[in-house]
């Protein structure tokens, strides 16, 4: 991913595009699926007397190509998508996932400094 690349930007999506990449790149911006987007497309430009295709145009003229590689795997790809739609939700979730990993850690390591009673009563016993 080049140092200019934003996660959380709108790009154009050429390569799953079917004419210019502003539905692919909507429906890689929100989340939704990419049919669902472009249905909505057609639909709003037939009620719009095409207004909407000037703005599908000048969005095709303004934004930039999706970098190639901007993410790793689908999982990393989810995570950005839920960041774009509510960035305060997904830093909770990841504070509540924190908290959880730093709750069993410290249940690990209490099991393992604590000390066991009838446990050091076996090891006296074998001295």
């Amino acid at each position: 991913m080049s140092s200019k690349a934003r996660r959380t930007g709108f790009y154009l999506d050429k390569r799953n595009g079917k004419w210019l990449g502003v539905c692919s790149g909507l429906a890689d911006y929100t989340g939704f699926d990419v049919t669902l987007v472009r249905i909505g497309m057609v639909a709003g430009t037939i009620l719009m007397w095409g207004g909407l295709l000037v703005v599908y145009v000048v969005a095709a003229m303004v934004a930039s190509d999706k970098p190639t590689g901007m993410y790793e795997t689908p999982d990393e790809e989810k995570f950005w998508q839920g960041v774009r739609q509510s960035p305060s939700r997904s830093a909770s979730d990841v504070r509540s996932k924190m908290r959880d990993i730093d709750r069993r850690l410290a249940d690990v390591e209490a099991h393992y400094t604590s000390t066991n009673s009838r446990l050091a009563d076996e090891i006296d016993s074998l001295k």
